[in-house]
């Protein structure tokens, strides 16, 4: 069906103009922390890291090459990751052996290379899963461990949204306060894109309040055009091949533990989110190789990681449109403005409290959805094996702010504060006794978590 219990299914079913404006807004969900992680690295590289518009390509064909793998089943988007920005910064002040006397932009194919390798990984664990069947994989990970990972996805993005919306917390407050009318008291097609109409308004009073000479707390202009003015209007993105070298690998490529655990996290909360089963069909194997060779197809031209994004899962539980088809039209957006600096840079030139304001509803809803499973999966908190295991894993989640970081044979690997919590909650619910759940004994609520051991019922 196209619709049911308010859901839409089949954004066809609205007409092309709306499912282009329901595209347009994955792609403004999506736009301000992907272009971040690029942003982020060339200051560890000092002006010479990787390209906003190589990003924004990466992006788009490699969200587009994860739905063919999936069987354009799965309404994900692949953003860049911010999981390898330590290993950026280390490879960045790599100073010995063949990096002695590099500049900064000659490290960097480096740091790409590992991630081809640490995408590659992903491949493992999807064999892995093949061979072994996903029903035994996922006992390790039943929704006391799930749900509260969940959670701590989205509450580990929550400083991100303070921090951004305290820029300017008026305009913070405008692009929140539209969301939540268009949401509650919209009505037809206003109603299921309240981000598209919180950017774009929120966005309308920037530029109101930047002609009537405001400016943000801080002093500085509430929008900057220079970069807007400088940029040309077609040009192709500045690709460069990845090198290989065993010590940049050794600092990439374990990040891959932390960013596998992620997927396995985010595509638990997808599946939750739409009530399908994502993690059995099209397979949580199928959808690691589509995460893990975007990530290194992104990586062998000079791109970022890819990896499933959470704003878009905000925004898929925000509209009710739960088509895959309109995640794909926002990768191919993505990809038109590759080819367009100009209008990625006056879509850049957004205030980073607008995006603080937007990220209020988004980050808050993929915790909301960690509650979700918590609940409809029954765990039983009154039992301290529970509380111990859920308990471990919200802490590790958010205490490791930044994240734990080890050596080995010499080199520098950090492990975030997610994969430190999923391991943690993987362990403790192998080791701890007193397992008191079984999969198959309520068949919907494992549909919730993308399990489904009676597909057929």
């Amino acid at each position: 069906m196209n619709t049911e219990n308010g859901v839409i299914k089949d954004a066809r079913s609205l007409g092309t103009p709306k499912m282009l404006i329901l595209g347009l807004q994955h792609m403004f969900a999506m736009f301000g922390a992907t272009i971040l992680v690029p942003i982020l690295v060339n200051s560890y590289f000092h002006g010479e890291g990787l390209s906003i518009q190589v990003t924004l390509i990466c992006a788009g064909i490699g969200t587009l090459f994860f739905h063919f793998c999936t069987k354009m089943k799965v309404p994900a988007f692949l953003g860049s990751s911010f999981a390898f920005l330590g290993g950026f910064a280390t490879v960045a002040e790599l100073d010995s052996g063949i990096f002695a006397d590099m500049s900064y932009g000659e490290k960097l194919p480096y740091a790409c290379g590992g991630i081809v390798v640490a995408g590659l990984l992903y491949l493992v664990l999807a064999l892995i899963i093949k061979l072994a069947g996903v029903k035994r994989v996922m006992r390790f990970l039943p929704p006391v461990v799930t749900g509260p990972i969940i959670i701590c996805i989205g509450l580990s993005l929550a400083p991100s949204a303070i921090s951004n919306a305290s820029t300017n917390w008026i305009l913070a407050l405008i692009a929140l306060a539209v969301i939540i009318i268009f949401n509650i008291w919209g009505k037809g097609m206003f109603k299921i894109i309240p981000i598209l109409m919180g950017v774009v308004i929120s966005y309308v009073a920037a530029v109101i309040f930047n002609l009537c000479g405001m400016t943000n707390p801080d002093g500085s202009a509430i929008l900057d055009f220079a970069s807007v003015a400088s940029a040309k209007w077609i040009g192709l993105p500045p690709f460069q091949i990845c090198k290989f070298d065993i010590t940049a690998i050794l600092v990439m490529a374990p990040i891959a533990i932390a960013t596998m655990m992620e997927h396995i996290g985010d595509i638990s909360a997808i599946s939750a989110t739409v009530d399908e089963n994502f993690i059995e069909d099209p397979g949580l194997h199928r959808t690691l190789i589509g995460d893990g060779l975007a990530t290194s197809l992104s990586a062998f031209v000079g791109g970022p990681a890819n990896t499933t994004y959470g704003e878009n899962t905000g925004v898929l539980e925000l509209s009710r449109v739960h088509d895959p088809r309109v995640i794909r039209l926002a990768a191919v957006y993505a990809v038109v403005l590759s080819f367009i600096p100009k209008v990625s840079s006056i879509i850049g030139s957004m205030p980073a409290s607008i995006i603080g304001g937007v990220s209020f509803i988004l980050y808050g809803m993929i915790s909301a959805i960690g509650v979700r499973n918590i609940v409809e999966n029954h765990v039983d908190f009154t039992k301290s094996r529970n509380l111990i295991i859920a308990a471990v894993i919200l802490v590790s989640g958010l205490g490791f702010s930044n994240g734990l970081t080890f050596t080995v044979g010499g080199t520098s690997i950090t492990l975030t504060s997610l994969a430190i919590a999923a391991l943690a909650g993987v362990i403790l619910n192998a080791i701890l006794p007193g397992n008191d759940y079984s999969f198959g004994e309520d068949p919907k609520a494992d549909r919730h978590r993308g399990i489904d051991m009676n597909p057929n019922d």
